[in-house]
């Protein structure tokens, strides 16, 4: 299995789905790495199955999931029964969960001001993540800030619309992007 730092650079724009429509369209697409923002504990098994079948990297926001709970047994479930590549939090608690069960973690830190800026480096250096995804992507000055500091893989998603911001954000440090933009995903 190659490193998850190999697959961000052979495919840097990561396709993240809010829906069924998105799921559809991005199994057409030639995005390898999905973001799952949406779904249940009644549907995520069957979202993943697609996306995998389809040849996806998959990753599910625990945090996002309906009916399931972002502790330990809730991340063991999502293993057991939707086996994705990975997780993507804003707990730290559950980057530490997902690390205990073998699954490969991203967290998602919001930089809002200097304060959160420094908390969400501090967090990252305590539960060191696989990688973390920097919000809102725009923010590339921060991104390069960030990953002097981290020395992981940095993602930058939230707010990524344009062609322009993609290579931005990857000149300025960013391993790879996450965006809902579905004309993003073919680049």
């Amino acid at each position: 299995m190659k490193g998850l730092e190999e697959i961000f650079i052979e495919n840097p724009v990561i396709a993240a789905i809010r829906n069924d429509e998105d799921l559809e369209n991005v199994c057409e697409s030639k995005a390898k790495i999905v973001f799952v923002l949406y779904g249940n504990i009644l549907n995520l098994k069957s979202i993943c199955n697609k996306l995998k079948e389809n040849r996806k990297f998959v990753f599910v926001h625990i945090d996002m999931m309906e009916g399931i709970r972002g502790d330990f047994l809730g991340i063991q479930f999502i293993k057991k029964e939707a086996s994705p590549f990975g997780i993507i939090t804003t707990k730290p608690s559950n980057i530490k969960y997902a690390k205990q069960l073998g699954l490969c973690s991203i967290q998602r830190i919001f930089i809002i001001d200097s304060f959160s800026l420094k908390s969400g480096i501090k967090n990252v250096k305590e539960q060191m993540p696989d990688a973390i995804e920097v919000m809102p992507g725009i923010a590339s000055k921060i991104i390069a800030s960030i990953e002097d500091k981290v020395n992981i893989p940095v993602i930058a998603g939230g707010l990524i619309s344009t062609k322009k911001d993609v290579v931005e954000c990857l000149s300025m440090g960013a391993m790879a992007v996450s965006t809902s933009n579905l004309e993003l995903w073919n680049l």
